[in-house]
């Protein structure tokens, strides 16, 4: 059977509560559980640009091929913070952190701007202070540590995490109207998709209207259904009626 748009629009009304209801207790329970459930989590950034060496660096003298030469060793950068040789330096350095190098590479994401000399790490923690603290750490690790590496010194930082910002920051997790907003539309759509399925798999006759549809003629009667206390209801109803009208006639006598 196909159906047309009106057909969509009349199923969706008659369950319209049933879909309402559903929307709101999904909102209802991603916000609370947004809210309530879900531990918040901070974020705290540091850049990190990659230069050309000190002994190289000549004011006013830019050369193209160099500035190329270090843009792809950006890639290298990016995969060597994430290794043991600088995350076992950070965690022998900073022991207040409490945490091994594998831990520590699991909480660093590094990411690049394409055709820019610059790296951002992020480190996340459920203390912004801690998230500050350890990516600077990172950093300054980093950036003693490649020297020794690489033999050159062609990494410089450009900022720090501030570990005492003005204004405290937000928590980056979890974003409660985003949630919110994805179980509406989710619950919306599954619920609808529900309402269309019980319609389909439904072939019972309600009405005149589907009575001429399936069968394609005009309806010329109805038989109602009574339940028993309608069907009591309508038998004293009846015998009271037939009374009156004897004790009508034996007066008329």
């Amino acid at each position: 059977m196909e159906l047309e748009l009106r057909d969509y629009i009349q199923i969706i009304r008659k369950r319209i509560w049933l879909i309402i209801a559903t929307v709101l207790l999904c909102s209802l329970a991603a916000g609370v559980f947004s809210v309530f459930f879900i531990d918040p989590t901070y974020e705290a950034s540091t850049k990190i640009i990659v230069n050309r060496t000190a002994s190289e660096a000549q004011p006013n003298n830019l050369d193209l091929n160099e500035i190329n030469s270090n843009l792809s060793l950006i890639n290298t950068y990016k995969e060597i913070i994430k290794t043991p040789a600088i995350m076992d330096a950070v965690a022998q350095r900073y022991p207040q952190f409490n945490m091994t190098a594998d831990e520590l590479i699991k909480k660093v994401s590094v990411s690049s701007v394409n055709n820019t000399q610059v790296m951002t790490l992020v480190v996340q923690d459920g203390s912004y202070r801690q998230a500050a603290e350890i990516v600077n750490a990172v950093s300054q690790v980093f950036k003693d540590q490649i020297p020794s590496i690489f033999k050159v010194e062609n990494v410089s930082i450009l900022n720090l995490a501030n570990l005492e910002p003005k204004v405290a920051p937000g928590p980056v997790k979890p974003n409660t109207v985003l949630n919110i907003a994805i179980a509406f539309v989710v619950s919306l759509v599954v619920v609808v998709g529900i309402a269309l399925l019980l319609e389909y798999l439904d072939d019972s006759i309600k009405t005149e209207a589907d009575v001429k549809k399936l069968l394609g003629v005009p309806v010329i009667g109805q038989i109602v259904r009574l339940d028993a206390e309608e069907l009591q209801e309508t038998t004293s109803t009846k015998s009271t009626t037939k009374a009156g009208e004897i004790n009508h006639v034996q007066v008329g006598k």
